[in-house]
This record gives C-alpha cells, structure tokens and sequence, in this order.
C-alpha cells in the first residue's frame, strides 16, 4: 500500500486467527465467510477509532485555517482487518493524510510531543515548530485495549462456532 499508516494500534497475528483463516479457506463459501468475519472485526473496532477521532477534534485550533487539519485527520481514521498473508490482524489505522496543506504526515505529527516544524506563511526563511495534541492517538485506546482485543477475539469464536456449527 503506497503511503501507508504513519502509526497504528491493533491486535497482532493471534495463533487462532491463523487457525480460523485455514478453516475459512477449507469451507466451499470461504470467500463469503472470510469478508463476515473481516466485516465483524472491523464493527468490533469501530468504538476504538471513534475515540481516537474524538480525541484529535479536541485538540486546540487557534486560526482556523482551511482545508481543516484535524476534520482531515478524523476522515483518515478507521478500523483495517487483514486475513492472512504476511500479517493477519485487526487494528485501528490512522492514514495518511495526502493533498492536506502538503503535510502527508499529520496523524503523526500531530501526536508526538517534539511537534513538527513548517516555515511562516509568506516568508520562507522563517520557520516556527508548532506543536499539536500530545499523545491524542495513543490515549485515546488508553485503559481499553483489553476491551478492543476482547471483541476482536469474539468475532474470531464467533466465525468458528458458525464454521463448526455447518459440519454438524
């Protein structure tokens, strides 16, 4: 994927996953089964990236500057789910956030405490570092990884009973 996320949290391969996605591929409507589980995964992660949007559009906006840096943050926000491959997983991803004031590495950016720095408006010889809302990404999932990962896991048994209940 070209520009991918600058940073994400999620649940890692999980050796059941990997079992589960095998099982999937072994049942004749595989392809159908696979993009249900994806598609619970994602809804079980959906409340973990609303928190994280939530948490950039509080941070402060002094100017008032368009395109809107933090609404374009928010749009580049969502829960991705891969199935097999190099990397099986679930996980909450902020994207990059091209064509925003040529500043592709806002989600990053944005988080970290150091800032980032940008020359001034109009004047190319002075630069400024402008700082954003410290740890906004990573606090927002503070305390609730557990939860996410726990309804990650039941959209997992969940596909496993639906696969065993169809060899009954």
């Amino acid at each position: 994927m070209a520009g991918g996320p600058p940073f994400s949290l999620g649940v890692e391969t999980h050796s059941g996953l990997d079992a589960l996605v095998r099982a999937i591929r072994a049942e004749e409507d595989g392809k159908a089964l696979r993009k249900d589980l994806a598609k619970n995964m994602r809804e079980a992660l959906k409340p973990g990236a609303q928190q994280a949007k939530d948490s950039i559009m509080a941070m402060v906006s002094l100017n008032g500057a368009t395109p809107a840096l933090r609404t374009s943050i928010a749009r580049k926000i969502r829960p991705e789910v891969k199935l097999g491959g190099r990397w099986s997983g679930a996980r909450v991803k902020a994207f990059k956030t091209k064509n925003i004031r040529n500043f592709p590495n806002a989600p990053k950016r944005t988080n970290r405490a150091s800032g980032w720095r940008h020359p001034v408006w109009g004047n190319r010889e002075n630069w400024v570092t402008q700082r954003g809302k410290l740890e906004w990404f990573d606090r927002a999932f503070q305390g609730r990884e557990g939860i996410y990962k726990q309804a990650v896991e039941q959209a997992m048994e969940d596909m496993a009973r639906r696969i065993a209940d169809r060899t009954r």
